[in-house]
Order: structure tokens, then sequence, then C-alpha cells
């Protein structure tokens, strides 16, 4: 074992070094020339928790359709997410493509999505699905939200073990060095770990944001908006819940997120895109639970158990 090997057996820190050097392989494993990144795998327990929940409560019949039914849902939102997220990137945040390199938007495994367009890529696939079924669009908005922070707190944790979409600098004892954002000093990773534990990458380090919004966007959401809605709400209400938290959540981590280089700060030297884009989600938050103190409330319809055969 080498000495960068025995000092990261110290559960990752070095001695008498203020920040953590992150040395996490964004690939979890390789299948020939294939390799699967954590990313990719964060998406697809996302997608399985949400799935496995949602279909727990449409038992509970806080949804008033059959197995096969729910079924397309999850799909439908699933590719609402994929086609609008990737969508949402290309349009707030990408450099200008549409004219010098339209086929940009295919090219998913360079990464980029967009919560922002990922969400109206869901509402625009619940629209589809509630209008196919004869459901109240709402009534479909409030099953999914308490679902949603699922894959968004395991999406964050997968922006962290990749190294990407890291925060500000900053001297707080948590702070942590991206060798990802360290592209301008020309030198190996190797090198650059032997100048953290030097002592001389400690300006360098970054707030770990990926892994506030895991905290705040997933685990508090999700907690949050499961005890909430485990009552009957009435109509507006979780859907509204949802938008207000996530639009509060995502307008303040901005503030430690170090934002798109490409876009860089909007105005007065602070305001970002998600900023932007979150002010919209806080208004709609905020109408949708002004409207649902007159609303009725979905009354649950548990699905009748399956009658064993003779």
């Amino acid at each position: 074992m080498g000495a960068r090997d025995r000092i990261k057996s110290r559960t990752g820190f070095a001695r008498g070094v203020m920040s953590y050097f992150h040395d996490l392989n964004p690939i979890a494993f390789s299948i020939g020339p294939l390799a699967v990144h954590w990313y990719g795998i964060m998406y697809l327990l996302g997608f399985v928790g949400a799935w496995m929940l949602g279909n727990s409560r449409r038992k509970q019949g806080r949804l008033p359709v059959g197995y096969e039914a729910y079924s397309d849902l999850a799909f439908y939102v699933m590719l609402g997410v994929i086609v609008g997220g990737r969508i949402g990137y290309m349009l707030f945040y990408a450099e200008p493509w549409v004219t010098t390199d339209p086929l940009a938007i295919f090219r998913v495994w360079e990464g980029g999505m967009s919560f922002h367009g990922g969400l109206l890529g869901v509402l625009a696939a619940g629209w589809m699905w509630s209008r196919r079924n004869r459901i109240h669009f709402f009534d479909t908005v409030d099953f999914v939200a308490p679902l949603v922070p699922i894959g968004l707190g395991l999406g964050r944790l997968g922006n962290f073990i990749g190294g990407e979409l890291w925060g500000r600098r900053t001297d707080l004892p948590w702070g942590v060095i991206f060798p990802r954002s360290l592209e301008s000093i020309s030198t190996s990773r190797d090198e650059l770990y032997k100048l953290y534990l030097a002592g001389q990458l400690n300006h360098e380090a970054r707030h770990p944001s990926q892994l506030y919004e895991f905290t705040l966007e997933g685990i508090v959401m999700f907690a949050v908006l499961w005890l909430f809605s485990r009552k009957p709400r009435p109509r507006y209400a979780v859907s509204g819940l949802f938008a207000l938290l996530y639009g509060c959540f995502r307008f303040a981590i901005e503030f430690v997120r170090e934002p798109d280089a490409q876009l860089g700060y909007l105005a007065w030297g602070w305001l970002t895109m998600g900023q932007i884009l979150s002010i919209p989600l806080i208004i709609v938050g905020i109408v949708l639970l002004w409207l649902s103190r007159r609303s009725p409330t979905l009354a649950p319809k548990p699905e009748a158990p399956l009658k064993e055969s003779a």
C-alpha cells in the first residue's frame, strides 16, 4: 500500500489538511468497452424506488387506476424526465447549438440534464396520460409529486460521485477539492494530490453543493411531502408544496453553487439561471396552495385484494 492509499484509508482525509480531496471514480464498472457510470445507476435506482412506492400508494387508492394504467404513467413520466431534462438543458444552459451543432441534443452521454426541463417533461407526460385516462390533471400531479424527491436526491448524489456541479470556493472545514475544477492547472491527478497533501490547494476547496441538494431536495423534501401526503389533501395542495419547497431550496443553494461557466451570473453579480428558473416555481407553489383551500379532496379507494383460485 502506497503513501496515498494509506492516507486515503483514513476516511479519505489527510492529516493536517483542511479539505477533502475528491477522488471517487464516476465509473461503477465496465463491461468490455461499455462503462457504467454511477450517475446512470442513480437514475435507475430513482425510477425503481419511485415506481415501487407509487404502486404501493396506488394500491391504497391514492390514484383510481389499475396496474396497467399505472405502469403506463410510470413509463410516460420516465420519458418526460429524460426527454424534457435533455431539451431543457440544451435550451437553458448549453451554448448556442441549434445552428452550430444541432446533433448535440442527442449526445446524452456527454452529460447535461436540467431539472426544470425534466419537470416540464413530466408535466407534459402527466397531462397526456391524465387526458387518456380521464383523470383530473392535478390529481395525477399530486400523486406523482411525493415520488420525485427520490430521483432528485439520488441524482445529486450521482453528481457528487462524478465530481461535477460543484459549489463556490469556501474555507469551511468540510470543503471539497474537486480535481475537475482545476483543469486550468495543467498537471496530473497524482500531482494535484501531492499539492493537496502539501496544503497548497486549500484555497481551491469548494462547497459540496451536490450534498446540500441531496439533503434538501432529496431527504428533506421526500420526508415533508411523504408525511404531508399520507393524509388525503385537497387538490393542488401536494403539488403546491412541492413547487414551493423545491423553488425555495434551489434558489437558496444557488448562492453557494458555482454558476455554469458558459452563463456565469446573469445579474447583480449573484443571480444565476437556476434562480431565475426557480422563481416561477415559488410563485406557482403559492398559487396552488391558495387554490387548494377551496378544492375537493380525492377520497382513497383501496384496491381489492386478489382472490385466491380454488
